[in-house]
């Protein structure tokens, strides 16, 4: 089970650059799926991997789906020689992004990004007509279902204007 609360912490406590995306984004604009993880795009600067290492190291970061004991370092380098990384830790699961389809790069998301708190902590999070968009761009079978619902949202929010 993920601890949300705990894992955006650690990354806005550690002053991470990261977008959260993703079944926790359409939460946040009101949609009812559930999610189990937490998807986010990070920057990919030095700097900033250096801030995820230390933020989710406590956690004991590993590669979700790996074996048991499969040799893996939670280091900048690490970072550095991949781009996705699908991950669990003790806190929950965390979906770390260096870019996501239909979108990119954070560089590239950031100006379609609001601020909301999660949990008290500030976070910039997709917007809802980029989160749509990334979500058909992913084509899978569950992200077909909540563009339904987050199109619907999306209108209502327009009708309201």
């Amino acid at each position: 089970m993920t601890d949300f609360e705990t894992l955006l912490r650690a990354l806005a406590d550690g002053r991470v650059d990261f977008i959260v995306v993703g079944g926790l984004a359409a939460a946040a604009h009101g949609a009812t799926r559930l999610t189990q993880d937490v998807d986010v795009v990070y920057a990919r600067a030095v700097p900033n991997l250096e801030r995820i290492v230390a933020a989710l190291g406590p956690h004991a970061p590993y590669v979700r789906g790996a074996p048991e004991g499969l040799p893996f370092r939670w280091t900048v380098e690490t970072l550095l020689r991949g781009l996705n990384f699908t991950l669990t830790t003790r806190i929950g699961d965390v979906d770390l992004l260096g870019e996501i389809a239909g979108g990119g790069s954070y560089e590239e998301l950031l100006p379609h990004t609001i601020e909301l708190e999660f949990f008290g902590a500030p976070c910039r999070c997709l917007d809802l007509a980029t989160l749509i968009r990334v979500k058909r761009a992913a084509g899978r079978p569950r992200d077909f279902e909540t563009i339904a619902e987050l199109e619907a949202l999306l209108e209502e929010g327009d009708c309201g204007r």
